[in-house]
């Protein structure tokens, strides 16, 4: 009898929990805004946005000042030991830095404290004033976070600057903000000196130690007038002659951050000590249990708002975090040396971020060490992948319980190890991260991964995915930071009333919302806007579609500017503009695929021009088709764009990986350009997707 009623009771109960397990969670909800009509949702939980979690407490340097207080003995900054750098050579006679690095070696909360303050007067001391502003041009490290801490206690205002900017965007972004103070790496020094010359406002550098005094400090100051101190000294003047602090308001600019340049020359947005506070207070409430016993991994670029944001974050929290470099991640990463072992192996952290780059190597790392075991591990792993993934796609129960806990144990757990063995939550951002990947990082680091969408002008506030969704291909329902509405774009054919999903330019309004763009107010009103009710709103130009439970999905782009894989934007008109030069170009459409980090080209090959080339050279063709494909022509074109774009100043990404040549021209008739003879991108890429298909299909 007991066999019966099991048999008949367990069927109804998966029922019952599979049935409740298919039932949709609201995660976002409509909700009445001002200004420009649309279809407006915010975050399930709060009815109106948050701009603060704690009370009294409204800047960086005032939630810094506390958490230390708090925190005070917990560990808050490690960095590991370097024991030495030696040189490798491969074949070939190339010569590779290799690092051997130690332990982490840790900065109490208390003692940061102390660090920042004497840098604080330090800085005060050297004669920089609290109107002048700093920069901050350097990797990221325990010394960037200590500076620009530093600086908000005499509420100075940061600009910070990519260490990998080149000359003219570095120059344009220190002349703009008239900066007075750079604090730089020893690297990052050298370029400054090739540039002195061309500085307006710069007085004084202060360089991050590394290896005792470099022979670019002895170079800056031969060169320059700059006084030259390093970070140590400036610290040391600090704590020998203290300053009272001079803390800034919460309306304050905290930080001009100088974006990679979508077209032309980088622009700089200017950050409020509230509009940070903001996203930090919503980040917050999105990670389950986040506090004192997690520890980050910090090796994304400081100068970049993800990870500004998200070390405040664990600042905030009482987190430690631990420094690393993209190059150093793990045991085999291109600056480890052979037997030393990662930043993730040796800090074991349980909270990190990543750009989809990043998670795309290791999964393809994985996937290649199992192919080339081959035989009964590969099987085993296969069978246990396609089990997690049946479990994930909701087609099948037991996975989530013992079985999955056996697959960990049994496959999983040596890919977990390659990011310490510990993650518990991932936050991806920077550019879209693919479905295969999400999935696979999901079923074999065994970690949700939150994806979130948000803008340098919007303090990374925008939408979050949460810890128990797990779809793929969306960014989530709005921060309670943020109210993100959709607003119709005719032209393109996006309503909000579509059906059955609204969709329209993606606005974003709320107290992380920021002030607008350095000296450059036009462009300001042209994507800002403050509505009747006191909210401000920044305009995308992305495009987006909400799906029935309140989460957003990125579908297009209103201009013609791509982000690239590690998140660098590619504007396709500014290069085909200065590709078009080549003698062997009659026409270009540059193509650039947001889930690669290179662009393609299709190239209308100039008929005359190359089968000049063809003859002076010997090169037999039976007609120009022929001539088009053949490998020599596709390098010679190859190399005159790459010429073209160094004479542009094209940046690397901006140069196409591969090219294919066309020999028919594009004209209104083919229906490939406009009347005016502008491209009709879309309609190109329809009718050329074969080809830029095969472009990615064979990338390494």
């Amino acid at each position: 009898m007991s066999a019966y009623l099991v048999g008949i009771l367990v069927p109804f109960v998966f029922s019952i929990v599979l049935r409740n397990a298919k039932k949709e969670k609201r995660r976002g909800l409509p909700v009445d805004v001002g200004g420009e009509s649309g279809y407006a949702i915010r975050n399930y939980r709060f009815a109106s946005p948050v701009d603060t979690a704690w009370e009294g407490i409204f800047t960086l340097a005032d939630l810094f000042e506390h958490s230390c207080k708090v925190h005070r003995d917990r560990n808050l900054l490690g960095t590991r030991k370097l024991i030495s750098r030696e040189a490798e050579v491969a074949e070939g006679g190339r010569s590779f830095e290799k690092l051997h690095l130690g332990n982490y070696e840790w900065l109490s909360y208390g003692e940061a404290f102390v660090y920042v303050c004497n840098f604080s007067s330090g800085l005060a001391q050297l004669g920089h004033e609290r109107e002048e502003r700093a920069a901050i041009f350097a990797d990221t490290q325990a010394e960037w976070l200590i500076a620009l801490q530093g600086c908000f206690r005499r509420n100075i205002t940061v600009v910070t600057i990519y260490s990998s900017l080149g000359e003219e965007a570095l120059c344009h972004s220190l002349n703009e903000t008239e900066v007075s103070t750079v604090i730089c790496g020893r690297k990052e020094l050298k370029k400054l000196v090739d540039i002195s010359g061309q500085l307006d406002t710069v007085k004084r550098v202060i360089y991050m130690d590394d290896d005792g005094i470099p022979s670019e400090v002895s170079l800056a100051e031969k060169s320059t007038s700059w006084k030259i101190t390093s970070f140590a000294e400036v610290e040391k003047i600090g704590r020998e002659n203290p300053v009272e602090a001079d803390f800034p308001a919460s309306a304050d600019i905290a930080v001009i951050m100088y974006t990679s340049g979508s077209t032309g020359l980088p622009k700089g947005v200017m950050m409020t000590h509230g509009n940070v506070q903001a996203t930090i207070s919503a980040v917050m409430t999105i990670v389950p249990g986040l506090g004192s016993k997690d520890i980050y991994l910090a090796y994304l670029p400081l100068a970049h708002i993800l990870e500004l944001a998200a070390e405040n974050v664990m600042v905030a929290v009482g987190s430690s975090i631990g420094y690393g470099s993209p190059l150093t991640l793990t045991d085999t990463s291109n600056k480890i040396k052979r037997g030393t072992k990662g930043d993730a192996s040796v800090l074991g952290a349980t909270l990190m971020t990543a750009v989809p780059a990043i998670l795309d190597r290791v999964r393809d790392g994985v996937r290649k060490k199992v192919d080339a075991k081959g035989g009964l591990s590969k099987k085993l792993f296969d069978f246990a992948y396609s089990r997690r993934l049946l479990a994930m796609s909701g087609s099948w129960f037991g996975a989530w319980g013992l079985e999955k806990i056996l697959w960990n144990f049994l496959v999983f757990r040596k890919v977990r190890a390659i990011l310490g063995g510990r993650i518990r939550f991932l936050l991806s951002g920077g550019a879209p991260l693919s479905g295969d990947t999400q999935r696979f990082i999901n079923i074999c680091i065994g970690a949700p991964i939150g994806q979130g969408y948000g803008l340098t002008e919007t303090c990374a506030g925008g939408t979050f995915s949460e810890y128990d969704d797990t779809s793929v291909g969306r960014v989530g329902a709005p921060l309670p930071c943020s109210f993100v509405k959709l607003i119709d774009w005719p032209e393109g054919g996006y309503l909000a009333s579509d059906s059955p999903m609204p969709r329209g330019e993606i606005v974003i309004g709320g107290p992380n919302v920021t002030q607008g763009y350095f000296k450059n107010e036009e462009k300001t009103k042209e994507v800002y806007k403050v509505d009747e009710r006191g909210m401000r709103w920044f305009y995308t130009g992305d495009i987006g579609r909400f799906h029935s439970d309140g989460c957003l999905e990125i579908i297009d782009r209103k201009k013609d500017i791509v982000k690239l894989q590690h998140g660098e934007y590619v504007s396709l008109g500014k290069v085909e503009a200065a590709l078009s030069v080549s003698p062997y170009v009659d026409n270009i459409m540059l193509h650039a695929d947001p889930f690669h980090s290179y662009c393609v080209a299709l190239v209308v090959a100039s008929q005359h021009a190359l089968e000049d080339w063809a003859v002076k050279n010997g090169v037999l063709f039976t007609g120009f088709s022929d001539l088009c494909q053949k490998e020599e022509t596709v390098k010679e074109v190859h190399g005159s764009l790459v010429k073209a774009a160094k004479n542009g100043r094209l940046e690397k990404f901006e140069i196409p990986a591969k090219i294919k040549l066309i020999p028919d021209a594009w004209t209104p008739e083919s229906g490939l350009v406009t009347a005016a003879l502008k491209l009709k991108r879309e309609v190109i890429r329809k009718a050329f997707s074969e080809d830029l298909s095969k472009f990615y299909a064979t990338s390494s």
